[in-house]
């Protein structure tokens, strides 16, 4: 008697600041089973706030490891009393908060491949570190390393020319610098250097794996045109020319050009403890943005906006056009590239202009007053006129990004033909009323401003339309505003629409379980797109919510991408000289 063969499961976890998530599915991508451990309700030992402690002397922000075994350890047993059969398991991938890193000692290393199954991760490898803790993206400790990078190849126009970002506080070549001059003991007992994803490919493969091909991209040491160590930032950081000892920590021959190589099977100690296969394949964990874009089978020049407390926008581009106001990565399952950008002004903005608005005679709801005022705004505040006045505002409760500015308000008005601010006053800006509209159109124009160069004009059918992206994906809470889908569209283009993509909390977890698919079932040559495409089932996760390009309205907006750069660059000339 032949029994029947056991459907394969894929294990996909997501390592971020709050939470460790696991996530289960099935070869038709089905999710079976999803757990998770959240640090500051479950874990046991750690005194930690949303997942972190701080140091507010040195604008530190920083993670104990220990706490993170303890959640593996956790997830695990959830896992198991949730009834999944670890067996069944062929593949597992990970995804890891961006630019972390972590220290391993080589006692720690040596511990790693030899765990005892009669005992946890913590228990085992809690002092496995030559540095108990890993800095968190939040951290801003790094202002004079910053500094020393953006200027050590010329400027930070050419740092993110080679590496695909300016220097920034949470990027790991800066945080490096500063733990070599500031532990220099602990540095040089640091055998090995993984970042947050690669530690978790290690933990399950039982020995330290390579750095993911996109994620090496977060650290500023990446030459990404190359596809090499940049010889130049690696010496900076070592603070010598002999960079062998830095390559080594950081495994520097180890990047596989490959996002879904087989880096080995899955420790024996997870085949004794828990029951896995001895065949379960480990593949390269990534970023937790490079993840969040594989959560669904996107097209090129396809863009994801995360419409959360923060803004997020990620397109696939086969184009490498970096900025400093921008980053720039590989792909992490393709030969081409992600572009990002990222914003500190999001939700809070918006919900700073919704408070304001007086509310209506007919409603409670403070979300639908914004709504009905934002839509019966014309755009940019024009009249019927397309030379007339146009309205622009900057929104900047918190300090922002991109731009590098000072929290603040500014609003001006826009003359588009002949290209000419001037500050807005009480008889051309009725506040708050005006700003409902000009708060979503300043976040969106931005966006448009700053991957119009990565965007080009679709072929066939549509092929006469402006550039602009093939589909507008919209995640987090403000994607469920219809005022704001609008305009997105209105603003940003789309020409088969606007979506709102719904994973849940799980995008990072999903796209890491669905690569894990990919890797171990592809065919010679298949892409990801190409298998998960095939297998993924769109109705499940997808729902258009407003129409994209809009004839007039989109080539209307034109002038006012202008109008935001120059307001822009009015502010930042006034910040320079107060």
């Amino acid at each position: 008697m032949t029994l029947p063969k056991r459907a394969p499961l894929y294990l996909g976890f997501d390592l971020s600041t709050q939470q460790l998530k696991g996530l289960a599915v099935n070869s038709d991508l089905k999710a079976e089973h999803e757990v998770k451990f959240d640090f500051d309700a479950d874990a046991k030992g750690f005194s930690v706030k949303k997942g972190v402690l701080t140091n507010d002397a040195e604008h530190e922000v920083f993670a104990p490891l220990a706490m993170w075994l303890q959640a593996i350890d956790v997830i695990l047993q959830r896992f198991k009393t949730d009834g999944m059969d670890f067996s069944r398991v062929r593949g597992i991938s990970g995804a890891g908060m961006q630019h972390g890193s972590v220290y391993w000692s080589e006692a720690g290393i040596r511990a790693l491949g030899s765990l005892d199954d009669a005992f946890g991760l913590e228990e085992q490898l809690a002092n496995a570190f030559s540095h108990p803790c890993s800095p968190n993206w939040q951290d801003a400790s790094t202002q004079e390393q910053c500094d020393i990078f953006d200027s050590h190849l010329g400027n930070e126009y050419l740092l993110a020319d080679i590496t695909g970002s300016k220097a920034h506080h949470r990027f790991t070549g800066p945080q490096v610098l500063r733990f070599r001059t500031k532990y220099p003991e602990k540095y040089v007992n640091t055998s090995r250097i993984c970042l947050v994803s690669s530690f978790l490919a290690s933990i399950f493969l039982g020995k330290i794996a390579p750095i993911d091909k996109s994620d090496v991209c977060g650290m500023n040491l990446w030459d990404i045109r190359a596809g090499v160590w940049s010889e130049q930032l690696l010496a900076l950081t070592a603070g010598s020319s002999d960079t062998s000892d830095l390559k080594r920590k950081l495994g520097a021959a180890d990047v596989p050009d490959d996002g879904g190589t087989f880096l080995g099977r899955i420790s024996p100690y997870f085949v004794r403890r828990y029951g896995f296969d001895h065949s379960c394949a480990i593949i390269p964990c990534t970023g937790d943005n490079p993840s969040t874009i594989l959560a669904l089978p996107l097209h090129a020049s396809d863009a994801i906006v995360s419409l959360g407390t923060s803004t997020t926008f990620l397109m696939n581009t086969p184009h490498y056009k970096p900025h400093p106001a921008v980053h720039f990565m590989n792909h992490p399952t393709s030969a081409g590239y992600m572009f990002m950008l990222c914003y500190k002004n999001g939700g809070l903005a918006r919900e700073q202009v919704r408070d304001s608005l007086p509310p209506s005679s007919d409603s409670s709801n403070a979300w639908r007053t914004f709504n009905d005022v934002a839509t019966s705004t014309p755009p940019m505040g024009q009249s019927s006129d397309l030379a007339s006045d146009m309205r622009v505002g900057l929104f900047f409760p918190r300090p922002e990004i991109v731009p590098n500015v000072r929290a603040g308000t500014w609003r001006f008005i826009y003359r588009p033909d002949i290209n000419t601010l001037v500050p807005a006053s009480d008889t051309n800006w009725h506040q708050p009323q005006d700003d409902a509209r000009a708060i979503i159109e300043s976040q969106f124009l931005s966006l448009r401003l700053r991957s119009r160069d990565l965007v080009e004009s679709p072929n066939g059918f549509h092929a006469q339309l402006p550039p602009q992206p093939r589909r507008i994906y919209l995640v987090g809470g403000g994607s469920r505003n219809s005022a704001i889908a609008k305009i997105a569209g209105e603003v940003l283009g789309g020409w088969e629409g606007v979506y709102r993509l719904d994973v849940g909390e799980n995008a990072c977890a999903l796209g890491a379980a669905y690569k894990a698919v990919w890797a171990v079932e592809r065919k010679p040559g298949q892409s990801f797109r190409e298998l998960i495409g095939g297998k993924w089932r769109e109705e499940d996760f997808v729902a258009k919510i407003a129409e994209g390009y809009q004839e007039g309205t989109f080539e209307r907006y034109g002038p006012a991408v202008e109008g935001l750069a120059l307001a822009e660059k009015e502010v930042l000339k006034a910040q320079k000289n107060p």
